[in-house]
């Protein structure tokens, strides 16, 4: 496995105007250090203990990203540096980042999550939910968070139909989105949508933010499914 041949052959594949997340979850430092190294700043977690330990000993100028479900008792630790949080599944999590982010005198950066995926096993909102988060006086008070766009993560299938009916779903939501509650907002423009084994069909519907884990880290240290 060679880090940095994995990256160039990712980059010399990706349209230029789409953001590789490279998710390290599960990999050590060192391993981080050589995607650095090769010049990728990027990078993905999906565990908060795991996030603020390799933030504090990596280098300062990479740029953090939440990938993974995020309770509120948690937000703290990471408010103070985190770039994006892609998994935003409830006002209360709103107000709770809201919370921490004027704590650190920050304004964070936030994708919705929609859940497009039929597994039960999947976190997300409902596209009725988030047009009432987003109507809400409660959401229209915040002061601290910004949504930039939305993330989904597709059914775990070889049904390349059923991936890309579930992208395009995803897809459709964020510009009505954009046309209803953001017309004027230039930052609502992420949709967060594509993993190693369906990035090509993510790409194919629209996603701005991949979030690849395997195809530059190499298979996970844990049976589950590939990021």
């Amino acid at each position: 496995m060679n880090v940095s041949e994995n990256l160039k052959k990712l980059r010399d594949e990706l349209p230029d105007e789409i953001k590789l997340v490279a998710v390290a979850k599960t990999k050590p430092e060192e391993i981080i250090m050589e995607a650095y190294n090769a010049g990728h700043k990027i990078f993905g977690e999906n565990i908060v203990q795991e996030l603020v330990k390799k933030y504090e000993n990596l280098p300062k100028d990479i740029e953090w990203h939440m990938v993974g479900h995020l309770q509120t008792n948690k937000v703290k630790y990471i408010a103070p540096f985190i770039s994006l949080i892609h998994s935003v599944d409830s006002l209360k999590l709103l107000n709770t980042i809201d919370k921490e982010a004027s704590k650190n005198n920050r304004i964070i950066d936030c994708l919705l999550q929609l859940r497009i995926a039929k597994e039960e096993t999947k976190f997300g909102l409902t596209f009725e939910e988030i047009k009432a988060i987003l109507s809400s006086k409660e959401y229209k008070e915040l002061k601290n968070v910004r949504l930039t766009g939305l993330m989904g993560m597709a059914t775990f299938t070889k049904d390349e139909a059923m991936i890309t009916s579930e992208f395009n779903y995803l897809a459709k939501c964020f510009y009505e989105l954009k046309n209803s509650f953001f017309k004027d907002s230039e930052y609502f423009r992420e949709l967060s949508m594509g993993m190693s084994d369906d990035y090509h069909l993510a790409i194919q519907a629209g996603s701005t933010m991949l979030r690849i884990g395997s195809l530059v880290f190499g298979a996970r240290d844990e049976c589950s499914l590939l990021i």
